[in-house]
């Protein structure tokens, strides 16, 4: 365990002087008592789910989980990841690339030792939680602190960090962040998270394709006849580990075609997502002639349902749409059990869009280890980026509410 309790002198009200402290933990059996009471409202954030990160993540990933707490009551929860781009090809889809071998180059000699306040595996805000009581500029100052406290301790172990981040901020958080511990940093922002709202007039499927304009009920109608004779089942944990190396060959059908990728989940991710979430992680596998051609997993976090990963057969998946049809099964899903809203996540925006999702801009806070890279991290920046066009669309009749 990393434990290293640092001491601020915040004024309160400006009041009263109240000592701040900031714990480090590398494993879920340290962590204090009333963790999972401040991540109530976030699974992302429970001792279940660091468990599967404790037990199942890339291999070039390295999670700490941060308390801070004012005396002995705890003020915030948050969780780090430092990522190793080196150990990986980040690059996956080089076609879709300019310039790669450069890009490349750059990428692992300024860029490919990241420290994030956050969850690189997910799109959204699961990078903390702050207690209502707390003040929360006194505790981002602490976690801050705890990011500089990381990254020594990696550099003591022969690991630099070229780049620590603060990840997927919404715009009135990153107001919190008007400090000056935080004034030199790059704001940023990539490719959007998409989010499909829940109408409360959908109770079933057909609620949702009704309120589409006719070119996309047609869209519906073509994609969801493509897919006859595809069965789709949920998997049990038994059925999970029957199906394992099918499914990482399928993920990785998936992930090596994307045009930029920062890790590859582990052959066992799965299996042990569904042991430790139980039916807060579901994985449907989908089947033809009976053959595993598709999966699709989301997750239960409150009244929202994350689109997880996926995997598909190349050969077979436009031939039976099956990622549309993916895309429609997690929206009938989300209806039929009543979830207000679901994150699908930041790849794909075009298709998503064209099934409902609409964009919402996720805003990053960047800073460079040395001190002249960073004036020109901007640039560094929007160089090494991957660019991503697609157009947005409107596939709601505009009477419908």
């Amino acid at each position: 365990m990393i434990e290293d309790r640092k001491r601020y002198n915040v004024k309160f009200n400006g009041t009263s002087n109240l000592p701040y402290t900031q714990c480090i933990y590398t494993h879920t059996n340290e962590l204090p008592q009333h963790w999972d009471m401040l991540a109530k409202d976030n699974i992302f954030l429970s001792r279940k789910y660091l468990e599967v990160l404790q037990e199942a993540a890339p291999s070039n990933m390295i999670c700490h989980f941060i308390a801070i707490f004012n005396g002995d009551e705890l003020m915030g929860i948050a969780i780090s990841q430092y990522l190793d781009f080196k150990q990986i090809d980040c690059y996956g889809n080089k076609l879709q690339i300019n310039n790669v071998s450069i890009k490349n180059f750059l990428f692992k000699k300024f860029a490919s030792s990241i420290l994030v306040i956050g969850n690189n595996m997910l799109s959204g805000q699961h990078a903390f939680e702050i207690a209502e009581k707390a003040n929360k500029s006194s505790v981002l100052i602490a976690l801050n602190d705890a990011a500089i406290e990381l990254k020594s301790r990696f550099e003591e172990k022969g690991t630099s960090i070229h780049m620590t981040t603060f990840k997927d901020l919404i715009a009135n958080e990153i107001e919190a962040f008007s400090l000056t511990e935080f004034s030199s940093d790059l704001r940023f922002s990539v490719q959007p998270n998409m989010i499909l709202d829940i109408k409360k007039e959908w109770k079933l499927e057909q609620d949702y394709v009704i309120s589409f304009t006719k070119k996309y009920r047609t869209q519906y109608k073509r994609g969801r006849s493509k897919c006859l004779g595809v069965e789709k089942k949920e998997f049990t944990l038994e059925d999970i580990l029957a199906n394992e190396d099918k499914l990482h060959e399928l993920y990785l059908h998936v992930a090596s075609n994307a045009p930029f990728n920062t890790f590859y989940l582990p052959k066992h991710h799965f299996s042990v997502f569904k042991e430790k979430l139980g039916s807060n992680f579901i994985l449907y596998g989908y089947f033809f002639e009976d053959n595993l051609i598709s999966f699709k997993t989301i997750i239960n976090n409150g009244e929202t349902l994350v689109s997880y990963f996926l995997g598909y057969d190349d050969s077979i998946q436009k031939e039976k749409m099956l990622y549309l049809n993916m895309l429609y099964d997690m929206t009938a899903y989300a209806i039929i059990h009543g979830y207000r809203k679901i994150v699908f996540g930041r790849t794909a925006l075009e298709i998503k869009s064209s099934i409902g999702a609409i964009p919402e801009t996720m805003i990053g806070i960047m800073r460079h280890s040395n001190k002249a890279i960073n004036r020109f991290l901007p640039f560094l920046f929007n160089y090494l980026e991957p660019k991503i066009v697609w157009k947005k669309r409107s596939p709601f009749q505009t009477t419908s509410k």
